[in-house]
């Protein structure tokens, strides 16, 4: 794989172990790993519900303090000394414009207070999605991958002033088109990519961006072995793939992707934004953002129970709602966390006993959004029991999305 690094990038500076809309799908857009695993997918009803938690919601608050901007995609992760950090899409206008960049805030005080943004990463386009991990050896590696997304519209925007008939504020197209200035012409694509910054000194300084295979929201996981764990999708590749990729050496360099299986009947170019989570019996159970015809707007599941050479062919568990961050908690049991864009609008977790093989009932987190712009939450366990979930949401009354806090617990 290339290490080569993002270039003209402003980079200084875990989790155990659409405006004129362009739809994510589009942005975001097999062979599979091997035989299925000696489980198969077919003993997976996804009727099958195991008994729900009772659970505590003691707070829910806004964090972010740049009320200005519009703040998406996040991800929390808990350090092994206690510190709470986000890092998120920031600096923004709205769900699609060219400002976007990495910032991060940390929480010394399990989420009373927290910092204020500071930014570790201002591509020349769009940097999205922003995943975070600690990994055994205590550092950090956030992943982001940017963006032309923006490019029809300020196009569009472009020739409507032309002929007189702007759909966009002159102040404002100056600014895009400022943006996009910042590459020459002709070579935007080639700042197109998946990418990794790592920090060896707990946050205070990062590296320069570097390439690597693949991108998911959330970000890669540690495994038992010692290998470091990303499912997600290769974007921008000539040829589009959907599986994941691994370190041998703290996240420094990855393998090639190895493509997951798709379920009988899907089209992989439907599966999007992976997380996965290595369970107290040894699977790694992996969740995929499904917009294939059969349970569209559901989240589909696969697992393996050899260390991944071999998967079960995706299947449903039953769970409207997308996309998921996976947690292993203290008493070994998992939780899936999830944006609700139907009513009740919000977010929502769910616990299974049983390494994944059956999930509860909803525990509705948060369900007083006023639109279907919210979600990708992460959840971390402060102490046993005592969960915090951070994601992002549309305000009422704004055209810009902050970032939510929720303080809950497992009663």
């Amino acid at each position: 794989m290339s290490n080569s690094s993002l270039p003209s990038c402003n980079a200084t500076q875990s989790q155990r172990t659409p405006t004129t809309q362009i739809s994510r799908r589009a942005m975001l857009s097999t062979s599979a790993a091997g035989l299925l695993a000696a489980t198969s997918a077919t003993s997976f009803a996804a009727a099958r519900v195991s008994n729900s938690s009772d659970f505590v919601i003691d707070e829910i608050k806004t964090i972010s303090l740049q009320h200005d901007r519009y703040i998406g995609w996040p991800t929390l992760i808990r350090r092994s000394n206690g510190e709470l950090l986000v890092a998120f899409s920031g600096g923004r206008e709205t769900h699609v414009c060219p400002f976007g960049r990495v910032d991060v805030i940390s929480s010394f005080d399990a989420g009373e207070t927290w910092t204020y943004p500071r930014t570790i990463l201002d591509g020349p386009i769009d940097d999205r999605d922003a995943g975070l991990l600690e990994t055994p050896q205590g550092t950090l590696l956030a992943t982001t991958f940017t963006s032309l997304a923006y490019e029809p519209n300020l196009q569009k925007a472009i020739a409507a002033a032309q002929q007189g008939k702007p759909t966009m504020a002159a102040d404002r197209l100056e600014r895009w088109q400022a943006v996009h200035r910042r590459v020459p012409s002709g070579r935007h694509k080639e700042l197109l990519g998946c990418w990794m910054l790592r920090s060896e000194d707990g946050g205070l300084n990062w590296s320069s961006a570097y390439r690597v295979p693949l991108n998911s929201p959330h970000g890669p996981i540690s495994l038992s072995d010692g290998r470091l764990f990303y499912a997600g999708v290769a974007l921008w590749e000539t040829e589009r793939k959907v599986g994941f990729s691994t370190s041998n050496d703290d996240g420094k360099t990855w393998t090639n992707l190895v493509s997951l299986p798709t379920r009988t009947g899907d089209d992989f170019n439907n599966y999007h934004e992976l997380h996965a989570v290595e369970a107290a019996d040894g699977r790694i159970v992996v969740q995929i953002r499904n917009h294939n015809a059969a349970n569209k707007g559901e989240t589909l599941q696969t697992h393996s129970t050899d260390g991944g050479r071999t998967w079960a062919e995706p299947y449903a568990i039953g769970v409207w709602g997308l996309p998921s961050h996976l947690l292993r908690l203290a008493d070994d049991r998992l939780l899936m966390t999830y944006g609700h864009r139907r009513a009740p609008l919000g977010n929502q977790a769910r616990i299974s006993d049983d390494n994944g093989q059956s999930w509860s009932e909803p525990m509705i987190i948060s369900n007083d959004a006023t639109s279907g712009d919210l979600g990708y939450p992460s959840t971390v366990e402060i102490s046993p029991g005592q969960l915090v979930t951070v994601w992002y949401e549309k305000l009422p009354g704004s055209p810009f999305a902050q970032l939510r806090m929720a303080k809950w617990r497992l009663t």
